[in-house]
């Protein structure tokens, strides 16, 4: 909560301050609003929770900033690809930020979360930085891997986020691993192990969640089924495509995961459950506004008017919007001040970013082994290598 309050603080100052004031939110932000989810949960050997979930001012003002900026950082990101200065795979979340925030809002920094390779606005939701994200997507000194990792492969251990992983699925066992160490610790924490419809098919996943369930592991496997694995439509790659159902045993939850309050209920629903009774799947009915990565179009496999038709009628950040306007939190042009700062923090950020250096070659060789150990390349033209092993 803390986290929340200071990005909210945030916003606050890029709002006028005086219409604010005008509002009493001083004293409202920490006032509770009652609102309902957009549509009802679908349990699988559970009951699902209540449609009706808690918020504050000072919340729905922190999801609209927070959705608008990785927005931004998305767009941008297209544009720097497009512009070469991002090379490699590339797969950018627009669409789907209602999943990040709302997770974030439910949980606290000593649980875990592992994703696959669409990991961007995941890692600014664990408290990573704008300058972080476009260094390492440029492949900069100053970027969360150094710059040795790039658009897959973003990392902040400190934030307990473990990762993007490039390939496709295998991050769920490394999940079920962290929650096992967090059953052995005993520190009542869960991971969050994220993948997408396109990986819901692989048998790791299914070894690793009988293993989790075995053990009562609190380990929630979540699923953010954008509805295309790449090119491939859930129903011509899935028998059942009903993946909060995929766990047999364990039990599953459906939620409307363009809906930042219902992922929010979810998510604090599930980590409850995780620790008391082992792992649970939530399946997050999102979409992708962009192709599978940045060499796909996504225009092939889907018609311009699907598309359209859930900007129009789901968009995560229209919704928030709405909602704050509903309940006079801000007004239609505070919202869009709002919008020009994150645009001018984003802008900032790309130019320092262009100003990190690039890593020093040697930086190949280095974060392989343990310190001290492994393969270092030295002299003046770096062609000479010193190994030492165990």
């Amino acid at each position: 909560m803390a986290q929340l309050i200071r990005r909210a603080a945030a916003l606050n100052k890029s709002l006028p301050a005086a219409s604010f004031a005008a509002r009493g939110l001083a004293t409202a932000s920490t006032s509770s609003i009652t609102v309902e989810t957009s549509l009802p949960f679908t349990g699988h050997n559970i009951d699902p929770p209540s449609r009706s979930v808690e918020t504050s001012p000072q919340e729905l003002l922190t999801f609209f900033r927070d959705m608008a900026l990785m927005r931004r950082m998305e767009i941008a990101a297209d544009s720097l690809y497009k512009a070469k200065l991002i090379r490699g795979f590339c797969h950018l979340y627009d669409g789907q930020e209602a999943v990040c925030v709302g997770m974030e809002a439910a949980i606290n920094r000593k649980d875990c979360i592992i994703t696959a390779y669409r990991d961007h606005c995941i890692f600014l939701g664990r408290g990573g930085t704008l300058l972080e994200a476009f260094a390492e997507l440029m492949g900069r000194k100053d970027g969360c891997s150094k710059g040795k990792g790039g658009s897959m492969h973003f990392y902040k251990k400190e934030g307990g986020f473990y990762g993007g992983h490039g390939i496709v699925g295998a991050q769920v066992p490394l999940g079920c691993g962290l929650a096992f160490a967090q059953k052995y610790s005993k520190d009542e924490s869960v991971t969050f192990a994220m993948y997408g419809d396109g990986a819901a098919n692989q048998g790791q996943l299914f070894e690793a969640l009988n293993m989790a369930a075995l053990w009562d592991l609190p380990a929630i496997l979540v699923c953010e089924n954008n509805h295309y694995g790449m090119g491939t439509a859930e129903w011509r790659a899935a028998k059942s495509p009903a993946y909060y159902k995929r766990g047999d045993y364990v039990p599953g939850l459906k939620v409307d995961g363009m809906d930042a309050l219902a992922v929010k209920q979810a998510c604090k629903f599930a980590k409850e459950h995780a620790l008391k009774n082992g792992p649970i799947i939530l399946e997050m009915d999102t979409y992708r506004y962009h192709g599978h990565s940045m060499s796909d179009p996504g225009s092939t496999y889907r018609t311009r008017d699907e598309i359209s038709g859930v900007r129009q009628e789901r968009d995560p950040i229209e919704r928030i919007r709405k909602l704050v306007l509903a309940h006079d939190l801000a007004t239609e042009k505070e919202l869009k001040d709002t919008e020009k700062e994150v645009r001018k923090e984003v802008d900032e950020a790309i130019a320092q970013a262009k100003e990190s250096p690039m890593p020093d070659p040697s930086e190949l060789f280095s974060n392989v082994y343990a310190k001290g150990l492994g393969t270092e390349s030295f002299g003046a033209d770096r062609k000479e290598v010193r190994t030492v092993l165990p």
